[in-house]
């Protein structure tokens, strides 16, 4: 079943990802990813044109490996969208010539061990939501009241 959609940030960028509480895994939008390594002014094309470079020179298609969900584009409406899990997501990123590569693959091993972290402790989520927020330049009253807010829905939905 998948739980969450949210935004991570990686150099203060945003990646949408979507987390899979069945399995425990973090699947990244594709483009987002792509946008932030190669800077492409059109990285949906970019996909395109790596997944038939890469079959062509592996025999391999990506489209086999990675899934599609609806994930909140820019203007603001669910759109399916091309995401990988981790190891997916790394086998992409090396077959993007790009300096910002390491640094990428580093924050996605930084993003699992928090999830990692969260699991083990609940608070450390809330914690990590209230400062995601606030990098994204929510006051201290929105981000209270968001809180709040799911506080309230948590506890009406457990009313029987």
């Amino acid at each position: 079943m998948i739980k969450e959609t949210e935004i991570k940030l990686f150099e203060s960028q945003k990646v949408r990802t979507h987390w899979d509480e069945k399995n425990e895994k973090w699947y990244f939008s594709i483009i987002d990813v792509i946008e932030i390594l190669t800077e492409s002014t059109n990285p949906r094309d970019y996909w395109f044109k790596m997944k038939l470079r890469i079959k062509t020179e592996d025999g391999f298609e990506l489209s086999t490996v990675c899934r599609q969900f609806k994930l909140k584009a820019a203007d603001g409406k669910m759109r399916i969208t091309d995401v990988a899990d981790t190891e997916v997501l790394l086998r992409i990123i090396q077959s993007i010539p790009s300096p910002k590569a390491e640094p990428f693959k580093q924050w996605l091993a930084k993003v699992g061990y928090e999830r990692m972290q969260e699991i083990s402790n609940p608070e450390q989520s809330l914690n990590r939501a209230r400062e995601n927020w606030q990098k994204l330049g929510r006051s201290d009253k929105w981000v209270q009241q968001r809180m709040t807010g799911q506080e309230t829905r948590n506890k009406l939905s457990f009313i029987k």
